[in-house]
């Protein structure tokens, strides 16, 4: 610690906590105490068997594990994922309550929540709190050309007023006293929206408060108890857009003097969403690798793969032509197996910000949820039936579907179980999306673009998050991919690169956001790949269809 006695404050100099003259030396990294030589000793002398000393440069570096309830003597080094992620120790392993259950080290999901912990930070920092200041900033600006702009309504008038006769004075003073309510209001509704900001803004710089004090802290418990309150902040307010009142100056009347000198319209407020785009972050630009690399082959079982999904724990989930639904950790181990009650298989899978498990089922037209083993309708649909899926950077669901005659396709915005916003046609009203029952795989762009792998259509469709079409990538001109360009999976990493798998020319196709030819991933043995998926860290999950297997590609540098 900074000692701040008045004879040393001046130079902060770390003394030992014990004797509390000399100066430190090594440090107790799990009593947290400063110490110098002499003193390392009496420190360690009441046998307690956790003590770790360290030099003192290196304090703060061994991971604090909350104590055991049931044995008292013993640390928490594990969580059990059957009993709702509750902290157990070895001797609780053994135990009758925890009998065939799955654990997991504290120590990953420590780690995995720091990095959660470390993007959330940087969002807010270099993304939301910016974007919440351009939102200020407009507001701000509209306030402060409120005046003018009804100095100028109010001159226009009085310019009219001058041209009638004195009899005219009480009509415009009547039209005056209505013009200063209207401000009145037009004021009120700007200064709650803005007030309504900076509260926002203050809760974001609360939580970076927070989140400051979890980063400086070894404390395991509050790093794994942490929320993340990104989505919430990412759900962007409405942009308000009231306008000004206009004077419309009649031709003179003195008989109509009221009804013809003219009329004020009425304060017009208006709505838009998403007008606000976020600020992208200012993440590190990786190139891609001269040549991919396989990281790690998975082994699933599976004689015909079709999906597959990351979680934040570096684990993945998968599906294929049967009912079953596998976890598997980033070793290749089975951690978990959902079964499907109708026994169908899933047309696609995807995790949402909870890290729950979806999943598509056409037969039943519905989308389910797994949340703790326990499986839950989530979107039944009426004369439609669902194809691919995924969750989107504010935890909207994204659904590609097509209709029982399978003459028409769309893609359709949840939150929720809630319909939010339907994609179906272009501006001229054509189709976006070929209409059949075959593949559609979805995934959404860093900024925000919508991107479908329409396989019958031999396209990659990319629209705007309004649902405007941006481009289409009909393939690449190559004289060693021989066969049409028929895209199946489809996702996107840190850099806005979107890869969508060429499954019949054993390749996945790089782009960049605006549809540019990149390079192909080939030269990794990929036999069929279907459908794809990109982890925190930017590596490539490939699955290869009748292999059965999912490959680990690092494609970036």
């Amino acid at each position: 610690r900074l000692t701040m006695d008045p004879h040393n404050s001046a130079q902060d100099i770390h003394r030992c906590d014990l004797c509390e003259t000399a100066i430190v030396h090594s440090y107790c990294d799990f009593c947290h105490v400063n110490l110098c030589k002499p003193c390392i000793g009496d420190h360690i002398s009441d046998g307690y068997d956790k003590h770790k000393i360290v030099p003192f440069k290196e304090r703060r570096s061994t991971l604090i594990y909350p104590k055991c309830e049931i044995h008292p003597q013993k640390m928490c080094e594990l969580q059990c994922k059957d009993c709702n992620n509750i902290s157990i120790c070895s001797f609780c392993t053994a135990s009758e309550q925890h009998r065939g259950h799955i654990f997991v080290q504290i120590s990953t999901v420590y780690k995995a929540q720091k990095e959660t912990i470390e993007r959330d930070t940087e969002e807010l920092v270099n993304t939301l709190s910016p974007t919440y200041e351009e939102i200020a900033r407009d507001l701000e600006n509209q306030l402060a050309n409120l005046d003018g702009g009804y100095k100028k309504l109010t001159s226009a008038m009085s310019k009219q007023g001058e041209q009638w006769h004195r009899e005219i004075d009480i009509v415009i003073n009547k039209m005056k006293t209505e013009i200063s309510e209207i401000k009145v209001k037009h004021r009120d509704i700007l200064q709650k929206h803005l007030n309504e900001i900076k509260q926002i803004q203050s809760l974001i710089k609360q939580t970076l408060r927070a989140i400051n004090e979890i980063e400086k802290s070894t404390e395991v418990s509050p790093t794994i108890a942490y929320s993340s309150k990104i989505r919430e902040f990412s759900k962007l307010p409405p942009k308000i857009q009231v306008s000004l009142p206009t004077f419309i100056p009649k031709p003179i009347d003195s008989e109509k003097l009221c009804s013809l000198f003219g009329q004020v319209t009425p304060l017009s407020t208006a709505t838009e969403e998403n007008v606000y785009s976020l600020i992208q972050s200012k993440t590190s630009v990786r190139e891609l690798l001269d040549e991919p690399v396989i990281v790690a082959t998975i082994q699933t079982g599976y004689e015909n793969l079709r999906g597959v999904t990351c979680l934040n724990d570096g684990s993945i989930w998968t599906s294929g032509t049967t009912s079953d639904i596998k976890c598997f950790n980033s070793k290749g181990s089975l951690l978990q197996t959902v079964k499907q009650k109708s026994g169908k298989f899933p047309y696609d899978i995807a995790v949402d910000s909870d890290g729950d498990l979806l999943y598509t089922n056409g037969a039943t037209g519905t989308v389910y949820k797994v949340k703790n083993r326990q499986t839950e309708e989530l979107i039944r649909l009426q004369g439609w039936r669902p194809l691919n899926l995924c969750v989107t950077s504010t935890g909207d669901l994204l659904v590609t579907m097509f209709n029982d005659d399978r003459t028409q396709s769309k893609v359709v915005r949840y939150s929720g179980s809630t319909e939010k916003q339907t994609i179906q046609f272009d501006d001229e009203g054509k189709p976006l999306y070929s209409g059949n029952y075959f593949s559609k795989y979805i995934t959404e762009n860093r900024n925000h673009d919508v991107c479908v792998a329409d396989y019958m259509a031999c396209a990659v469709v990319v629209v705007y998050q309004d649902g405007k079409l941006r481009w289409r990538y009909t393939g690449h001109p190559s004289v060693t991919k021989n066969k049409p360009f028929d895209p199946l999976g489809i996702t996107t990493d840190s850099q806005s690169h979107i890869l969508t798998a060429d499954s019949d020319n054993h390749c996945i196709h790089t782009l960049d956001q605006n549809g540019q030819f990149l390079r192909y991933i080939d030269n990794c043995d990929l036999k069929d790949p279907t459908d794809l998926c990109v982890d925190n860290n930017d590596n490539l999950f490939v699955c290869e269809f009748y292999k059965g297997n999912v490959k680990k590609i690092k494609y970036l540098k």
